[in-house]
């Protein structure tokens, strides 16, 4: 059930992206004859007002198609066809998507907040969420649920600002010791960890967050909430786009970090066992990612499609055929062979997770 809810929301976030375009196109009157959900063979299918609505078998995207004259027996200068309408109305059709997106994560954390309220200031120390199997802090000992107090001796402060001083003394300690001290219930001890190369800086394997009570509480008021709102949302958003830059900058250690749809449902999965507080959080960050992941200039993707414009607009006529034709190939071969490495990756990982808990 939690699978099935996770990809639920994955199909209606695509549903949402893809009808900001649909409306974006509309309600200016331009012709639109298609709006799919999913890719591949179409399940159900439906004409009305001369657009088909299809579900296709692949439900990981979606897309809304606008009419080739010569097919549709249209007059080549009708204003209506989206490649005869002024640049600025091309990019509100384009850009629609990733809006509806950035808009609807917006919505829902404001929902989540009304609904669980926010959570207390952090107190001082660090909270680990997880630990990764054979990773340098499983091998010292530290659990989920310790709080880690000191580093070297020296007291952390609070709240973000603690985990990035805690990450920092790591990745700078690769291979050398680093003595921390942790709360465990109510007893405190040290422990020693040695962080583990990776690409020449030193990681632990562990999930951390800021030192924060699990209880929430009401907004005070609408300020309040439209502030904490703003603050989610626009971490939320760096964080996500910082993750997509690593891909370029320091590729190999991002792509470790990196989830195909395979895992993405996992983690929505998880997320659901939560209730209806966890189910929203996924909905808002996947939102968020689809977002961050259309504006990639990607041919395939809006962003892609918006760059074509801008040079169109720049150069006072399209980008010749050919070469769309080419860029666009080669774009769909590299998102299809990332999509294919990952879902490979992530369904072992699983295969291994479910025989190690049935050993």
């Amino acid at each position: 059930m939690n699978v099935l809810t996770s990809i639920t929301v994955l199909g209606f976030l695509i549903f949402f992206h893809e009808m900001g375009h649909f409306l974006a196109a509309i309600l200016q009157g331009i012709y639109v004859d298609g709006f799919s959900i999913g890719f591949g063979p179409a399940i159900l299918k439906k004409k009305y007002n001369n657009i088909t609505y299809s579900f296709r078998a692949f439900p990981l995207g979606g897309f809304v198609s606008f009419p080739d004259e010569e097919i549709n027996n249209i007059d080549p200068s009708d204003p209506n066809l989206l490649k005869n309408r002024p640049i600025i109305q091309r990019i509100i059709v384009i850009s629609a998507g990733v809006f509806a997106n950035l808009v609807l994560a917006y919505t829902i954390l404001i929902i989540n907040i009304t609904t669980i309220g926010i959570p207390y200031e952090p107190e001082p120390g660090i909270l680990v969420l997880a630990t990764q199997p054979e990773k340098a802090a499983f091998n010292a000992g530290l659990e989920t649920g310790d709080k880690i107090l000191k580093v070297e001796g020296i007291t952390l402060g609070v709240g973000d600002q603690a985990v990035s001083s805690l990450v920092k003394e790591i990745q700078n300690s690769s291979e050398e010791p680093i003595l921390i001290e942790i709360q465990r219930e109510d007893s405190f001890q040290e422990i020693t960890l040695i962080p583990q190369n990776v690409d020449g800086k030193g990681t632990i394997g562990a999930q951390l967050q800021p030192n924060i009570k699990k209880e929430t509480k009401k907004t005070k008021n609408i300020n309040e909430l439209f502030q904490y709102t703003n603050k989610e949302f626009s971490s939320l958003l760096l964080r996500t786009i910082e993750g997509y830059k690593g891909l370029i900058t320091n590729f190999s250690s991002t792509a470790e970090q990196l989830s195909g749809p395979v895992k993405i449902v996992e983690i929505g999965a998880q997320l659901s066992e939560q209730g209806g507080a966890g189910i929203l959080l996924f909905a808002a960050l996947i939102s968020i990612n689809l977002a961050v992941l259309n504006s990639l200039p990607l041919p395939l993707l809006d962003g892609g499609q918006l760059v074509f414009t801008l040079i169109e607009g720049i150069r006072g006529k399209p980008v010749p055929v050919k070469l769309q034709i080419a860029v666009t190939q080669s774009s769909f071969f590299l998102l299809v062979g990332l999509s294919v490495l990952l879902i490979i990756r992530d369904t072992s990982q699983l295969l291994i997770v479910q025989r190690l808990l049935n050993q």
